[in-house]
């Protein structure tokens, strides 16, 4: 029984957490010169990680889950004459020769594994990737609006919003360049309850020290206060809302930025044409919902989708983002349309990403609107002239 009383004390040392190496030595009848492991977590699950000592000089490796230690690890005891147990909590050593099976130190370890009032060094190593987020969490901002707690923890059901955050303000990070020297002019447009607003002002003025003029912009009024409001509670003064249909917006001031978070169908459009017509120098905008394009697909040569409406609306959808590309080439940006953050965190996860490039000619704008109009006659035939006139003027 010494090598099951051996084993016990081995899962007693992952269950702790205290397993800093297992190996197995003295081989006998077996090509495998040596056996070690190390304890890991991988999604909050404990593993033994085992490396195998091959023939010419190769390894492989297996890893042993904690409810399989018993059935993994028993039978290398018949091909070892030796196994040596390093823990955080002190050593052990089985070794099986002439006169039997001999533990030593197996006693001392178990009462120290085991004992209530005992504590020892974790050894667990995590092979989950850590992300360094831009945002910490504890933010006042973030607190503020229901997104972290009042001790600066990110709520369970608001994770995939702050890594949506975060995610969007990497891509602030990698345009930084493109932004003025002197102040930055920002609108939000359909802004909502202005997440990305107050994250992309904080992380300008606080983080990169920026003087920013931040203008969010929506058609509801309670909520428009209520971002007021929380501006001026975290003393926001660069931060202005206005309660207005964006379509009718003339602004005194033109926008180095534009953003927009998951405005509903054709308003992520009226919201990409007024960026543009603004002469935003970067427009971000994540679409949301593309039940406009989806009713108007009128081609014949696309039937074998448009017959299957579940198909037809992810052929709508991925459509309408990309007309809205060929749109803005015409207005001479580049663009580009990418997975803004896991699609476990949410379904409408597109970002359409466009920079102002001053040196795109006038051939090349002619040539993306010539395409963008050849692709809207394929899809929706004779109406094509009159697509997004009743929103666009």
């Amino acid at each position: 029984m010494k090598r099951n009383e051996f084993l016990r004390l081995i899962k007693c040392a992952v269950s702790a957490e205290a397993l800093k190496k297992l190996i197995f030595s003295k081989p006998k009848d077996t090509e495998i010169a040596k056996i070690s492991g190390r304890l890991v977590s991988h999604r909050g699950r404990r593993t033994l990680a085992l490396e195998l000592s091959l023939p010419g000089n190769t390894v492989s490796h297996r890893n042993v889950s904690e409810n399989m230690l018993s059935e993994e690890l028993l039978p290398f005891f018949e091909g070892y004459g030796q196994v040596n147990l390093i823990t955080t909590a002190g050593d052990a050593e089985w070794k099986s020769g002439k006169k039997g099976e001999v533990i030593l130190g197996g006693d001392a370890l178990m009462r120290k594994l085991t004992g209530a009032s005992q504590k020892f060094e974790s050894a667990i190593e995590s092979l989950d990737k850590k992300k360094n987020y831009v945002l910490r969490g504890d933010e006042e901002f973030l607190k503020a609006l229901g997104i972290s707690s009042a001790d600066g923890r990110v709520h369970d059901k608001k994770q995939g919003k702050f890594r949506q955050i975060n995610r969007f303000l990497e891509h602030i990070e990698d345009l930084y360049p493109k932004l003025p020297n002197d102040e930055i002019v920002i609108y939000d447009l359909c802004s909502g309850k202005s997440y990305l607003s107050f994250a992309v002002y904080y992380y300008l003025t606080e983080i990169k020290k920026r003087k920013v003029y931040m203008l969010a912009v929506d058609l509801k009024r309670d909520v428009i206060l209520w971002c007021e409001e929380l501006a001026k509670g975290l003393g926001y003064g660069g931060m202005h809302f206005k309660v207005q249909d964006i379509s009718t917006l003339s602004p005194d001031r033109a926008p180095d930025m534009v953003i927009s978070l998951h405005a509903c169908d054709v308003a992520t459009d009226i919201v990409l044409e007024h960026a543009a017509m603004l002469g935003a120098g970067v427009i971000l905008s994540t679409p949301c919902c593309h039940r406009y394009l989806r009713d108007k697909i009128n081609s014949a040569e696309l039937g074998f989708i448009t017959d299957y409406p579940h198909v037809a609306n992810k052929l709508a959808e991925a459509a309408t983002d990309a007309l809205r590309i060929l749109r803005l080439r015409s207005f001479g940006y580049e663009v580009s349309a990418l997975e803004l953050t896991d699609p476990e965190n949410t379904p409408k996860n597109t970002l359409i990403k466009a920079v102002k490039n001053i040196k795109i000619s006038e051939s090349a704008k002619k040539s993306a609107a010539d395409e963008y109009n050849a692709t809207l006659k394929f899809l929706i035939g004779d109406g094509a002239p009159n697509y997004l006139s009743e929103f666009l003027k």
